[in-house]
């Protein structure tokens, strides 16, 4: 059988076995939240409030939605014509036309390009943010957050860029199947280390001290069977007055963190609430597969990619005569971000049944219905969002059940705990 012959093989196999992946892990029977309890929810917040919230994303929404029409437009422009395959060629000439310096340099060009051509964007949303007074970082730590990104985003990008090209000039038959092992490899090396490496770069993380809170949430998480390293809490109100928590990475590196906003506005039930849904998170295991998920996914995209390179129409607009030349990775960025934004609907109605179960297992393992709702309400409020938002903009992007859900599911679940 051909390499090619293979590679539509493994592409199969892989996208069997990350279809059985979603099937088996994913909770496609969500909590009941009935539409009444919804509305019923809607009426009994104040009204000030889910006005503000509904213009604050309003006022989000252009900026957001014309970051991702010019982000395609960027991809495609120096993706689907010569441009990109010029540009990487520039960067790389002062090296003499190596192909490390066209891979790495070039590749990094291209992505910088995209990134700065889409930075007024980011910028305007840090001046709603601001308006609304959500972001309590001034310009100068807002510039420097972004440069750490970049940074972050150049190491990672580099190492990724210099491999997979490595491979093909290695094994220019079979570099798919090795650079799919390798970028499945990655994403699973990245869980591991994101935690530990990065995560300190954009925050700071002092141990919760000593106190009633700090007990509870370590004796929860034994009891619920899911051990913690620590609990950590994150100077998150150096930059924003949003509230969160969330536990981090795997196995030796989980540990809980916590907003230090969460712990000044929420009461000690409410930040109990918070986190008992972050630990339904570690107890099924969803870290661990989204992790899997994402290994499977980037693995068949590789093996896509190549199997997409030998479509001549693709490579004659793009001017290039392989996929596997350094000059067509702006090629590979066009196909990749249309394939994100299509596969966009499917991530989030997963991450939402997801984020679901996470929210049931909240509730079953507080007991405390009324304390989960009243954080609900507070989340709304603090984090300024919509909690009925549009039904399109729900399917197409949210993440999370919306407020008003997440408070009927609360009260769902207060009635069957009564009978």
């Amino acid at each position: 059988m051909s390499p090619r012959g293979w590679a539509l093989l493994t592409l199969a196999g892989l996208t069997v076995a990350l279809l059985v992946t979603v099937a088996v892990f994913v909770p496609w029977h969500r909590p009941p939240a009935p539409r009444a309890d919804q509305l019923a929810a809607l009426r009994d917040l104040p009204a000030d409030q889910v006005a503000r919230g509904r213009e604050f994303r309003a006022a989000l929404r252009p900026g957001g939605y014309a970051a991702l029409a010019v982000g395609l437009l960027i991809a495609v422009a120096l993706g689907l014509t010569p441009l990109g395959g010029r540009l990487v060629e520039l960067v790389g000439r002062p090296f003499g036309g190596h192909w490390i310096a066209q891979a790495v340099l070039g590749g990094l060009a291209v992505v910088l390009v995209a990134d700065l051509l889409t930075l007024p964007f980011s910028a305007w949303r840090q001046t709603v943010l601001t308006r609304y007074g959500l972001s309590t970082n001034s310009w100068s730590g807002w510039a420097v957050d972004l440069l750490k990104s970049y940074a972050v985003s150049a190491v990672i990008g580099a190492v990724a860029l210099f491999g997979f090209y490595l491979v093909i000039r290695l094994a220019p038959r079979w570099w798919w199947a090795l650079g799919a092992a390798g970028a499945a490899l990655l994403v699973v090396l990245l869980s591991f280390v994101l935690p530990v490496l990065v995560e300190p770069v954009f925050n700071k993380f002092t141990p919760m001290e000593q106190g009633a809170l700090r007990t509870e949430l370590m004796s929860m998480a034994a009891r619920d069977g899911v051990p913690v390293r620590d609990v950590l809490v994150a100077d998150a109100s150096r930059r924003t007055t949003a509230v969160n928590a969330y536990v981090s990475g795997l196995g030796p590196t989980r540990r809980v963190v916590v907003y230090d906003t969460l712990l000044r506005e929420a009461d000690p039930a409410e930040v109990t609430a918070v986190v008992a849904h972050e630990l339904g998170h570690a107890k099924d295991s969803d870290v661990a597969v989204g992790t899997l998920t994402g290994a499977l996914g980037v693995a068949a995209a590789v093996v896509a990619l190549y199997l997409l390179g030998s479509w001549g129409l693709l490579l004659q607009l793009a001017g290039v005569d392989s996929i596997a030349h350094p000059r067509a990775f702006p090629l590979v960025i066009a196909l990749v971000t249309v394939a994100g934004l299509v596969a966009t609907p499917v991530q989030a109605l997963v991450s939402r049944r997801v984020e679901a179960r996470a929210d049931a297992h909240a509730l079953a393992l507080t007991g405390d219905p009324a304390a989960f709702e009243s954080m609900q309400r507070r989340l709304g409020t603090v984090n300024l969002g919509d909690p009925d938002p549009p039904r399109w903009e729900y399917l197409y992007s949210a993440s999370h059940p919306s407020t008003v859900e997440r408070m009927a599911a609360a009260r769902a679940y207060a009635r069957e705990a009564r009978r």
